[in-house]
């Protein structure tokens, strides 16, 4: 689904943080063109 394509991960901390979406799109084929876990409150 994401093979060769580039992704920005923005996770959540109270929710999923970014390396387990990360970990998600490498496995599907893409690549962490940007990666961060912010709080939104």
């Amino acid at each position: 689904m994401f093979k060769g394509k580039k992704v920005i991960v923005v996770g959540e901390r109270d929710g999923v943080p970014g390396p387990a979406i990360a970990n998600c799109v490498l496995a599907a084929g893409g690549e962490i063109a940007f990666m961060t876990t912010e709080c939104f409150v």
